[in-house]
């Protein structure tokens, strides 16, 4: 059925024409569906797999399959199978990719914003053309916006604001900014305006990764087909707080109250009166972009110390106030123009972001720091004592397998290992030891992943391990330190307090629980005793009766003559039995 429909919806994209309308097409998928009786739904990822494979073609990105024996056949068969690839010979390779995943839409153009943060991992050229993703993706029509705009507000923008810039000031891979300013203060504001028509395209994409993982697990041994249900849920959900500004405007103000009057982090204030769910207004700021290392260095920017507070941002968001911004990438993070010997971050956009329980905070740390002691049992323990893998878990075997991988590592000098990507080394181990999916730590090691390619990119000779140890082994003591006790105390005193009326009736209740807990086990013990005596007398005499029984059968068999007596002894032995059985009910 699924290669029927995927064939129908190839002829159907092939003989769609420019200017042709697209309702037609989806009314004939809505009749065929119904004539083979399935949901509609199915020709839409039918269709949206083959949009995906045929952009993947037209941009010649084939290009990235290497050259060698093991995927020659691949190679192969897309040049037999599908004669018209590259319509666009004239841009080069790197260019050509970030069209594609910038025509594929939000999933995929995070995709790119996420490798556009490691030069570690990619080129310097395919990283200069993902950086354009972070911030300039294709605008829709500023029109469009505008309409968007004053339908979420419920009034025309000039009732409460003015001079609008209909060209977007930025735009990114589910949403768009304009400018203006307010009319009841004169402030300068940004409005980000949410993507028209984006939500059908995120499901439909969504919806294949569900398809796939019924397939991939078949391919990836060891890997349980719940760890991938799992993650795609996670990144549905966070996808989808993205795609509520509310949230979004939630988010920043949590994060602008931690970071009140902070040297190193300045968050923009949110007008709240004017946001909703498809609509964010906010400060208007401006800084240098953290990715534009010529004008950073032209104002005379500190670029270690501004290295170094990226990472003290970060680690403090995570353990300090468990809520970490977890999308930092380039795009969303600035400079400011002032004290450049005293850099101070600026956040925009803080539609995903992460916390951690207490009890994730400081396993996690205490990673780090036996990473660095290259105390592998200590990892190993960790992991078993966190639960997050199975306590049946052989932990010899384990430390081993940790071993293997991050000996190697340390063969590199410390400042050139990648924070996360021993992070990732660390996780994917351990789900070879049935590791169930941590989602809080999927999304902490993207924020990671992007934080440290911006500081290292910042500041290069920067020793990651060096800026990030004493701050996380300060945090380890402090838990353990007794003003920290103290601390908890003073806090959770109010509530202890509280309960001091209700101590007297919770003392009487427990004690008499107990007596009738007393009671209950020594009624129980005595019915256990009961049992015990019966079930002696059962086999007692279940085995009289099994002697009767083989008396008056060997005396028939000896002498015919006595069958009347061997009768009697056998139906003595019945009895027995029968008296035995009742013992035991």
């Amino acid at each position: 059925m699924w290669i029927l429909l995927f064939l129908l919806n190839i002829v159907v994209f092939l003989i769609q024409k420019s200017d042709r309308n697209k309702e037609t097409y989806e009314l004939l998928f809505i009749a065929i569906s119904k004539e083979l009786e399935v949901n509609p739904m199915i020709f839409s990822e039918c269709y949206r797999l083959y949009y995906i494979i045929r952009v993947i073609l037209n941009y010649g990105l084939v290009e990235f399959i290497p050259e060698n024996k093991f995927f020659f056949p691949i190679r192969l068969f897309v040049r037999v199978i599908f004669q018209i690839l590259n319509k666009h010979p004239q841009l080069i390779l790197e260019e050509r990719l970030r069209l594609a995943l910038q025509e594929l839409g939000p999933i995929w153009i995070k995709f790119g914003q996420m490798l556009s943060t490691r030069r570690d991992i990619c080129s310097d050229s395919i990283v200069d053309q993902l950086k354009i993703l972070q911030d300039r993706v294709e605008p829709f029509d500023g029109l469009l916006a505008k309409q968007h705009i004053e339908r979420a507000i419920g009034h025309s923008l000039d009732v409460y604001f003015y001079d609008f810039e209909q060209n977007p000031l930025a735009s990114a891979s589910i949403s768009q900014v304009h400018t203006a300013r307010l009319r009841k203060n004169n402030k300068e504001v940004i409005i980000k305006v949410i993507r028209p028509n984006i939500l059908s395209v995120i499901q439909l994409d969504i919806q294949l990764m569900y398809r796939l993982i019924v397939i991939l697990p078949k391919f990836l041994l060891g890997r349980r087909k719940l760890q991938f249900i799992e993650i795609i849920s996670e990144y549905k959900k966070t996808l989808m707080c993205e795609l509520d500004l509310l949230r979004e405007s939630v988010n920043t103000i949590q994060l602008r109250r931690n970071f009140h009057e902070s040297a190193i982090l300045y968050i923009p204030k949110v007008y709240t009166d004017y946001c909703s769910k498809e609509v964010l207004v906010m400060e208007r700021v401006y800084g240098i972009p953290v990715s534009d290392l010529h004008s950073l260095e032209k104002q005379g920017v500190n670029m270690k110390l501004l290295a170094e507070r990226g990472v003290d941002i970060f680690l403090t968001q995570v353990f300090r106030d468990s809520f970490f911004h977890a999308d930092m990438h380039p795009g969303n993070v600035f400079v400011s123009y002032e004290h450049p010997d005293d850099p101070q971050y600026i956040g925009i956009d803080c539609g995903l972001v992460g916390s951690l329980n207490k009890k994730d905070k400081y396993y996690l740390a205490e990673n780090f720091i036996a990473f660095l002691n290259r105390d592998y049992r200590k990892i190993a323990e960790l992991h078993l004592d966190s639960g997050w893998i199975p306590l049946n878990t052989n932990i010899e075997d384990f430390e081993f397998a940790i071993r293997m991988v991050f000996e190697p590592i340390f063969e590199k000098p410390l400042e050139d290992i990648s924070c996360s990507q021993v992070l990732l080394s660390l996780f994917s181990t351990a789900r070879r030891f049935n590791m169930d999916a941590q989602p809080q730590l999927m999304l902490l090691q993207k924020a990671l992943f992007y934080v440290e390619g911006m500081v290292r990119y910042l500041y290069p000779k920067l020793d990651f391990w060096k800026t990030v140890r004493p701050f996380i082994e300060k945090w380890v003591k402090d838990q353990i330190s007794c003003l920290m006790v103290f601390r908890c105390l003073r806090e959770k005193s109010p509530v202890y307090f509280s309960k001091l009326p209700e101590l007297v009736d919770l003392t009487y209740d427990v004690c008499k629980q107990g007596r009738f807990l007393n009671q209950t086990i020594h009624n129980l013990i005595l019915h256990i005793n009961l049992n015990r005596v019966k079930q002696g007398h059962a086999r007692f005499l279940f085995g009289i009766g099994a002697i009767f029984v083989f008396i008056g059968i060997l005396l028939f068999i000896k002498d015919e003559s006595m069958m009347l007596f061997s009768f009697f002894l056998v139906l003595i032995g019945i009895i027995t039995w029968i008296i035995g059985w009742n013992q035991t009910i």
